[in-house]
């Protein structure tokens, strides 16, 4: 599967609108849904892709070139169809009762969570922030701890909570990254529910063995990965930009330091992209079924790729000219976007780094999203 580049263009020339409103344009998520873009993780059982982690990346990418916003909300969206396949098949056919499309946001943060044990299942009520794509999806995936039982996912119809307009935000405004809130307890069956350690154990109901990956290998690499299509962006305006700046930009075409900035840019988001797909060829060669210890070092590297990228981004920020820090600028909007990814916990490497560290050094794995 590749977006088209009708989709492309329609990403392009709706990214400006969807800053300003808030939210992605309905025609860009219809053409990405025509592109069969929400359907690559869901289940062939359930008239879906099962398509490759590799794959989806890519896509994704070449989104963000045209709009980080939109492969970011859309991109964690579509990602969710493969946490979908993983819950039990009552859910996945309630789901993809509808067809294979399905849009579903979510917030894992249990923070603002309550969830109680019910006959049957669970009552869960709270508020829950960073719920991207949200006014697209009529389901939703909810983080929260049970008492003596652990961590699971909830996922929950529209009929059942409500958004708040919330994201007034610096960068990524694009993402409509509301507030989720259920005021009132509302029952979740069990049916529902995603376990913590049967996404780390990859318990499921598939045929297809791509469903053996560890749903979290998947979920780490989509807050991260539309950070490099933003410099690969980032470029293609910067080589716009020359001529346009009140100094005598002439000289960036020769200029070592604006040259040696330029090459190294690249080659982070570059290199962020190797490792990537690499990963992910290697975890197919397993019959995606990696090691601990890789799946350690897998979710340590994912979690460079913000930092990597906000390097990138200040090595041209720095020599963008004056025209750069006027409000609407379109490089200092990229600029902010590809900040607001680092923002996400999942794209904060210190605890990741003395994880793998000390698994390196015999001890055990502590994390269980991974």
């Amino acid at each position: 599967m590749a977006v088209s580049t009708r989709t492309l263009d329609l990403v392009s020339a709706h990214a400006a609108q969807g800053r300003k409103a808030r939210r992605i344009a309905d025609a860009v998520v219809e053409s990405l849904r025509e592109d069969g873009f929400f359907r690559h993780f869901t289940p062939a059982s359930h008239g879906g892709l099962a398509g490759t982690p590799q794959d989806f990346f890519i896509d994704q990418i070449a989104i963000a070139e045209r709009d980080m916003s939109t492969a970011w909300a859309l991109g964690i969206v579509a990602v969710h169809n493969y946490q979908i396949a993983l819950m039990a098949p009552q859910a996945q056919d309630e789901v993809f009762g509808d067809g294979p499309d399905a849009m579903i946001s979510s917030s894992y943060n249990p923070v603002g969570a309550k969830a109680e044990t019910a006959n049957g299942g669970f009552m869960l009520s709270g508020r829950w922030g960073w719920s991207s794509g949200c006014l697209h999806c009529n389901w939703v995936l909810l983080g929260g701890v049970i008492p003596g039982d652990g961590y699971r996912t909830f996922l929950v119809p529209a009929s059942d909570y409500r958004i708040e307009d919330t994201w007034h935000t610096m960068g990524l405004q694009g993402t409509g990254s509301n507030d989720i809130v259920i005021d009132e307890p509302v029952f979740v069956p069990e049916h529902r529910t995603h376990r913590q350690m049967d996404g780390f154990n990859s318990v499921h109901h598939q045929t297809s063995p791509v469903y053996d990956l560890p749903w979290a290998q998947v979920f780490i690499r989509v807050v991260n990965t539309a950070a490099i299509g933003a410099v690969r962006h980032a470029l293609v305006l910067f080589k716009d930009r020359v001529g346009l700046s009140s100094t005598d930009m002439t000289k960036t075409a020769t200029d070592p330091d604006v040259l040696d900035r330029i090459a190294r840019a690249s080659n982070l988001a570059e290199e962020c992209l190797a490792v990537m797909v690499s990963n992910f060829e290697a975890m197919e060669a397993a019959q995606w079924k990696p090691t601990i210890e890789e799946r350690v070092r897998y979710r340590y590297q994912a979690s460079l790729v913000a930092d990597r990228c906000i390097e990138a981004m200040d090595l041209l920020m720095d020599v963008a000219g004056g025209r750069s820090v006027y409000l609407g600028s379109d490089f200092q909007d990229l600029w902010h976007d590809v900040r607001m990814a680092r923002a996400h916990v999942a794209n904060n490497p210190v605890g990741f780094a003395r994880n793998y560290a000390s698994v390196l050094m015999g001890g055990e794995n502590g994390d269980y999203f991974l």
